[in-house]
């Protein structure tokens, strides 16, 4: 999929097509933290700088291809940006996630922008250091 990203106007694109609109000199990281890790129910995927957008993570129900998803940016004042879920899984999962980002903004942004040059053991601190909502 060499779909450029900016087309994605009208939903929020699956990871896999974020993934695939990648150059191949595009480097980042990424890790899919569940409920233990967040506090919050699902699976909130963090990575490196990821495309041209700005900071952000992604919500899923569950791992695997194409599922609905949204994005929140990463911030200190964190807002939905893009969603394919439906509007009644969004207004009931939403509030965690964006919860849980304000919690951890400082450190998310921190592995946004720096995090594809950590190492193994940097990645798994900053993990474990995320606080849960």
């Amino acid at each position: 999929m060499n779909e450029n990203i900016a087309v994605w106007i009208d939903r929020e694109p699956t990871l896999d097509e974020e993934i695939g609109a990648l150059g191949e000199e595009d480097v980042f990281d990424m890790a899919n933290l569940g409920e233990d890790r967040t506090g919050a129910p699902g699976v909130i995927t963090i990575s490196t700088v990821m495309g041209s957008h700005g900071p952000r993570v992604k919500y899923d129900l569950k791992t695997g291809p194409g599922q609905p998803s949204f994005s929140v940016a990463v911030a200190s004042e964190p807002r939905l940006l893009a969603r394919s879920m439906a509007a009644r899984d969004l207004n009931r999962r939403a509030p965690a996630v964006i919860d849980w980002v304000r919690l951890n903004h400082e450190a998310l942004a921190r592995f946004w922008s720096q995090g594809a040059h950590w190492m193994h053991d940097e990645v798994q601190t900053f993990i474990a250091d995320l606080k849960k909502v």
